[in-house]
């Protein structure tokens, strides 16, 4: 069973997701918050595998909730997905490098939520490529203070990355960041799969990035990749 928190002030929002969310056998809805600091107090206390994230929320926004939840050393299993209700919002990128495992649009279709939820608590990063390069081009482009809005905790990935990672290392994160799967990576650096996932690990203890979407912001704000390379 998938364990979901809905955290949004708009309780409309909450009612249908919440009401999708419970049709299908394999979810439960076990809390529901309508701001940032409920929606950390609730996620200690439930400890759910999913947290869906309104980004702009009363009280704490939902960067700083974000921010809370995937450094709390009790939380190691929990996912934060970020909602908005545009695509270019800055304050989904800075939820991006406060360690959510990716982002949806509020008005995303029923069986794509249902799909992110599934995939996200899978162990993935959800990471829609087209719309993940967008937003990450447009920040990292605009400078340091992009996605600072809300004054949350900015990733230091830019300032430690290249000068832990040996050149391989260097090569698989490019290529993560160019949104290319553990089997791509082999294929394109002509290793094995086995030894390609191992790359990918020693860049996640490396960095100390919690999944796939972290290093995608990393390998933009280090310089690996540029916008439209």
């Amino acid at each position: 069973m998938i364990t979901v928190e809905l955290a949004d002030d708009q309780a409309l929002v909450r009612a249908g997701f919440h009401a999708l969310l419970e049709a299908e056998d394999d979810i439960c809805v076990v809390a529901e918050a309508t701001d940032g600091v409920e929606a950390v107090a609730l996620a200690r206390a439930h400890r759910p595998q999913i947290v869906l994230m309104d980004i702009r929320m009363p009280n704490l926004d939902g960067l700083r909730a974000t921010a809370q939840i995937t450094a709390d050393p009790e939380l190691p299993d929990t996912r934060v997905v970020a909602l908005t209700t545009f695509e270019l919002d800055e304050y989904v990128f800075g939820a991006l490098r406060a360690g959510a495992s990716g982002f949806l649009l509020k008005d995303v279709e029923p069986a794509d939520l249902l799909t992110a939820v599934r995939v996200v608590a899978g162990g993935e990063a959800l990471l829609a490529p087209r719309l993940t390069r967008r937003l990450i081009e447009a920040f990292v482009a605009a400078g340091p203070a992009a996605g600072a809005s809300g004054a949350g905790p900015e990733s230091d990935f830019a300032r430690r990355a290249l000068d832990k990672l040996t050149p391989r290392e260097r090569e698989v994160l490019t290529l993560v960041g160019r949104g290319c799967s553990n089997r791509e990576i082999a294929e394109a650096l002509v290793l094995s799969p086995l030894t390609a996932k191992t790359h990918v690990a020693r860049l996640f203890a490396k960095l100390g990035a919690r999944d796939r979407a972290q290093l995608v912001v990393a390998a933009y704000e280090s310089g690996l990749v540029v916008a439209g390379s």
